[in-house]
């Protein structure tokens, strides 16, 4: 027979990479997690996670047991609520990940309505400058761009091209550029990510008319101006202080406004669309399916192409 911490350790398992995270999640010590684990094991008869270098992954009965786990603690939790009669939503715990600028203004006023609907659900809202660096333990992930070579399972939001930008009056130096080769000539602004010093951007000719096949340009830039917050970057380039690579959700609003000209329009930068990532596809909880359909109807049309 199971018991309700067996379940909440099995929720655990399912939302982590490692056993170390769970035992995190728990505040438990990893050793303990790893007894309990045998022990659940010994009980139901099958093993539930396969041990890797990499981490922990779930059998094909552990995702089953980690899915039932997640619906009987679900109604546990509701319990109250609904003997109480109350119908006013989901209850438990929320807890996503959003980079600082985006999620300033985007994914709060979001996490905002879906607590206005929903005034039982608990929503933690953590803003960080790598969002997956940040991950442990959440059940939902904001992030811009595919993420690569991770277990994370990507959902899509919204469309966002990257622009090549500058100040009006920069730009109007600038009139000349009409290739990506050209770039290294002037004042890039770097923005740090991952602890990379060398920036590498892709583009790709626009097709235009008759003509058929794109150019694919791959430009080395280096810069003696950089800084891990986008924002910071973003607004040294309105003062003019140089060339910037931004995201459509973040340069648009600007250039709509003239605080910023786009640059080499008719070359395009590999995109970075609006991803919501969660720890596995199947076996999600009501909460996170919540956040799912609330953020799509959200980022539907993408706000920034309005």
């Amino acid at each position: 027979m199971l018991e309700v911490e067996d379940l909440r350790m099995l929720c655990a398992l399912g939302s982590s990479q490692s056993l170390a995270a769970a035992s995190r999640l728990l505040n438990l010590t990893p050793p303990a997690v790893t007894v309990r684990l045998q022990r659940i094991e010994e009980r139901m008869g099958f093993r539930l996670v396969i041990r890797a270098a990499r981490g922990i992954s779930l059998t094909t009965e552990g995702q089953q047991l980690v899915q039932e786990a997640i619906e009987i603690l679900e109604r546990i939790e509701s319990i109250p609520s609904r003997v109480a009669g109350d119908n006013s939503g989901v209850s438990g715990h929320l807890r996503v990940v959003a980079p600082f600028g985006f999620g300033r203004v985007y994914v709060a006023p979001l996490v905002r309505d879906l607590h206005r609907s929903h005034p039982n659900l608990a929503i933690s809202l953590i803003l960080a400058e790598s969002p997956l660096a940040a991950a442990s333990g959440a059940d939902a992930v904001v992030s811009i761009g595919n993420v690569k070579g991770s277990s994370w399972i990507g959902h899509y939001l919204a469309p966002n091209d990257r622009f090549l930008c500058a100040s009006p009056a920069l730009a109007l130096r600038l009139s000349k550029l009409d290739h990506p080769s050209q770039l290294t000539q002037y004042e890039f602004l770097t923005l740090r990510e991952n602890d990379e010093y060398v920036t590498r951007l892709r583009f790709t000719q626009q097709e235009t008319g008759a003509k058929r096949g794109r150019k694919v340009v791959t430009i080395r830039l280096d810069s003696t101006l950089s800084s891990n917050d986008g924002t910071v970057v973003r607004d040294w380039a309105m003062d003019g202080l140089g060339i910037v690579e931004r995201s459509e959700w973040d340069a648009a609003p600007l250039i709509a406004e003239g605080k910023l000209k786009r640059l080499l329009p008719a070359w395009r930068l590999e995109p970075a669309p609006v991803m919501a990532l969660t720890p596995t596809r199947q076996g999600l909880t009501v909460r996170q399916r919540l956040f799912l359909d609330a953020a799509k109807r959200a980022f539907s049309p993408a706000p920034w192409r309005k």
